[in-house]
């Protein structure tokens, strides 16, 4: 138990009492003005209609998020988030300031607008969940993996080699409910499948029922932060009980016609493991739009972009220029097609977000539009005979 008696401020940083949270030296030292002027440190866990729930450390406590910049999507408190909040006494108590986050988890919005949605902040592990109850949609896998390569806290979480990551956020890809495919013949396959769109990553077959892959996945994610993602009836909330070793998260069955559930999880929710660190469980994502994920698709296809430098041309469009690297693959089967058609997909879909706010990506957008436009005016033309006659 805390002694009261002793400014945290005191101890060293593994004796802290947010330590289980994550408290270190590098968040004492960002922490040090605040203290300074009396307010205390903690770690949100939950955030909910304009107040957060802080663990602290004299215990959770509840703080209204008003000072906290709440008309800027990316800059409100976020569960993960380190924070400075007013002293025990203060009635009602505030969340004063957000410590710089090292990493965030962030989606576009659905808006018109160029917008992104903070999901979780300061992770180490992202583990994505895919039911194995539903047919594999490798798509969402590619899109899940470009974002979770991707960050717009300024420290990008970039694959640096097959086996290395940068920034600490080692993402890991979670088949859950293997017991429903009881061949293993049937399920190392699909486990090769999504290796071949997750190069370097962790694929792990996993069932909560029969605690399948538990083991492993427990000792991967032990330490740090781990946000665990997935559409609703991935078995986030499953899995997540079954990590923190206690029904901390209500349960409903998907649907049997398409495996969907019903966003059982409503909030995103910090728990700490028994085995170390931290878990963020998230409700289910039903759209993953791309944010400033331009490096981070660029690491999911990288066998593309390996490829593309080999083309003859450096702007080579993939289609049907000479000397193409990359259409040479498809045509010898090394490439698969979907492969480099979800790669276009992603590349536009970051484009268009990025071009909201960026001027000369517009403008590079355009031209190709009207470079596009002419070439297959060109065409119809020469289609027709030759064009026009004067």
């Amino acid at each position: 138990m805390f002694n009261a008696s002793l400014h945290p401020s005191s101890l060293s940083a593994v004796q802290h009492p947010l330590a289980v949270y994550g408290w270190d030296e590098g968040w004492e030292a960002e922490f040090a003005p605040y203290a300074a002027q009396g307010l205390v440190p903690g770690r949100v866990v939950r955030v909910d209609r304009g107040q957060c729930d802080v663990a602290t450390p004299e215990g959770v406590v509840r703080a209204d998020t008003a000072f906290v910049v709440p008309h800027d999507p990316m800059k409100v408190v976020c569960t993960g988030d380190w924070v400075a909040v007013d002293p025990e006494g203060r009635d009602p108590r505030y969340a004063r300031t957000i410590l710089p986050r090292r990493t965030a988890f962030v989606r576009s919005t659905s808006s018109k607008r160029s917008e992104g949605q903070v999901l979780a902040t300061n992770i180490d592990h992202i583990v994505i969940c895919v039911s194995l109850a539903v047919e594999l949609d490798l798509g969402r896998i590619e899109r899940f993996l470009a974002l979770a390569m991707s960050s717009s806290s300024g420290e990008a979480l970039l694959r640096t080699s097959a086996d290395s990551w940068e920034s600490g956020a080692q993402p890991t890809v979670v088949l859950s409910k293997a017991d429903l495919v009881p061949d293993p013949v049937g399920l190392s396959y699909l486990v090769e499948d999504v290796e071949t769109v997750a190069p370097g990553v962790q694929v792990l077959p996993l069932s909560s029922t029969t605690g399948e892959g538990l083991d492993v996945l427990a000792a991967t994610i032990a330490g740090g932060t781990t946000v665990l993602l997935g559409v609703s009836g991935a078995g986030k909330s499953t899995l997540a009980n079954a990590l923190v070793g206690d029904d901390v998260m209500d349960v409903q069955a998907a649907r049997d016609v398409d495996g969907k559930g019903r966003h059982t999880t409503t909030t995103r929710n910090l728990f700490v493991l028994p085995g170390g660190g931290v878990l963020i469980d998230t409700p289910g994502l039903r759209g993953v739009g791309l944010w400033d994920a331009e490096a981070g698709v660029g690491q999911v296809f990288s066998e593309i972009e390996e490829l593309a430098g080999d083309c003859r041309f450096h702007d080579c469009a993939h289609e049907s220029e000479p000397g193409c690297a990359v259409a040479a693959a498809i045509e010898d089967g090394s490439l698969p097609v979907r492969r480099l058609e979800s790669y276009r997909k992603l590349i536009r879909e970051n484009r268009r977000i990025v071009a909201k706010t960026d001027a000369r990506v517009r403008s590079e957008m355009l031209k190709e539009w009207k470079r596009m436009g002419r070439e297959g005016q060109k065409a119809m033309e020469l289609k027709r005979g030759g064009g026009r006659t004067r």
